[in-house]
């Protein structure tokens, strides 16, 4: 069944009836516009535009002119936070050959694309934005040559099925020990290079994120909680220790990944799916402890349950639920959790389903004291200036609305896309569509 994204409130509410979802909803939404505290930095509003990833660099890993293009038009849109797309640390953990990859080679290209963002948005809205750096490592979904060289956790049939990866794939503790190195070297070149802060990204079963899920990994980095938990909660501290209290360090991170025990974070072994975020919420508590400023919260897996993190209208498989359920979940599981953080600012994820009344919606739950930025993901890429549009007062035009088709991530699966919005920045991105996806040239 397809659905549509709501272009109205009207339309929002006759949606809400139907599925049986409910959300806070606020008329106001003037909070948004707020100024927001982030360690010693200033976040001039409370819209965040989370990573996006669009697989154009240079193979060497700068970025090159799709990307350049990409974070201009980021840029002039007005965000108070700009989440600068997953970029490598080590070359065997790239997600695919353009990936961006910071290296000492490539420092200075990085250096150079943080000025003209914040050069641009200086001259375009007047402030300076919060540049993010989000450090990764791709893990199972590795292909720094264009096909898969995965480097994973542990084995997991859920993925895995019938054919488990080759053992010698298991990342040693003295890999993870490396790894845990160069993300550290990582914050410390991403602040020699302007930006404002670093994450250690730690979601959407990335290798980070997998650890925590780690149940049936020996050695100090599975089992227990303490030891799922090790590599993130050690390189967080690490990361603060070496770059300082004038640097965010942060962490994109899953508190819910939608699998059952012992495949899956957040939940208990023999309740299936549903979410328990007792583990989450202490996780978040040492990551605040160790230093982190910000945490950037998400659940769900994009390559094999993309309904839990990013709720869509169409897509390539019938989900199990209403959208509207996926986005009730996404909010107010990230409401639950942060909770027990108050004072460390949060960012939410998932909100591109509701359309035309994100905002709205939002601002309820930032009223409410919930969380602190709305974060927009694949909204950006069809809508740049959504954060102008809010700040502003003028209202999200439904012309320009993401409509949830994943037709930006269709690109992406594909060996040599670059993905984008191919509905509302169709001059770049359909010819693209076409060549990749419909093999048309």
């Amino acid at each position: 069944m397809a659905y549509q994204v709501p272009q109205s409130k009207e339309a929002f509410l006759k949606m809400c009836e139907e599925s049986g979802t409910s959300f806070p909803y606020s008329e106001d939404i003037s909070c948004l516009s707020g100024e927001v505290r982030v360690g010693t930095k200033v976040a001039h509003n409370r819209i965040a535009y989370q990573a996006m990833e669009g697989c154009d660099g240079t193979f060497d890993g700068s970025p090159d002119e799709l990307t350049k293009r990409r974070y201009m038009r980021f840029a002039r849109g007005g965000a108070g936070i700009i989440w600068f797309e997953a970029t490598a640390v080590m070359n065997e953990g790239r997600a695919n050959p353009r990936q961006m990859y910071l290296t000492d080679k490539t420092k200075g290209d990085f250096e150079r694309i943080v000025n003209d963002i914040k050069e641009t948005c200086v001259k375009e809205n007047g402030f300076e934005p919060l540049v993010i750096l989000q450090l990764t490592h791709s893990g199972r979904y590795s292909k720094p040559n264009g096909f898969p060289e995965p480097l994973i956790a542990y084995n997991n049939p859920i993925f895995e099925g019938d054919n488990p990866i080759d053992k010698s794939r298991i990342v040693t503790d003295d890999y993870l020990d490396a790894l845990s190195d160069a993300l550290v070297k990582g914050a410390v070149d991403a602040k020699d290079c302007g930006f404002d802060g670093a994450d250690i990204k730690s979601c959407h079963r990335y290798l980070l994120s997998e650890l925590l899920s780690a149940y049936t990994r020996e050695g100090k980095y599975g089992g227990d909680f303490e030891g799922r938990t090790r590599m993130l909660t050690s390189t967080v501290k690490e990361a603060k220790k070496a770059t300082g209290r004038n640097f965010i360090i942060t962490s994109r991170l899953n508190i819910y990944d939608g699998f059952e025990y012992p495949y899956g974070f957040s939940v208990k072994e023999g309740e299936g799916i549903t979410p328990d975020y007792t583990e989450a919420k202490e996780l978040v508590k040492i990551l605040v402890e160790n230093g982190a400023d910000l945490i950037d919260m998400t659940m769900g897996n994009p390559y094999f349950n993309p309904h839990v993190n990013r709720p869509f209208a169409k897509g390539t498989y019938e989900p199990p639920e209403h959208p509207l359920f996926g986005v009730q979940r996404m909010l107010d599981g990230i409401s639950e959790v942060a909770s027990v953080i108050k004072g460390t600012p949060v960012i939410c994820s998932g909100i591109s389903f509701l359309g035309k009344v994100s905002p709205n919606v939002v601002a309820g739950y930032v009223k409410d004291g919930k969380f602190d930025f709305a974060g927009y993901g694949r909204e950006t890429l069809a809508y740049p200036s959504v954060a102008n549009a809010i700040t502003s007062g003028e209202g999200l035009n439904p012309s320009k609305l993401c409509i949830c088709c994943g037709k930006c991530t269709e690109i992406m699966r594909c060996k040599g896309g670059t993905p984008g919005c191919v509905i509302r920045d169709s001059e770049v991105y359909m010819p693209l569509y076409k060549k990749f996806v419909l093999n048309k040239e």
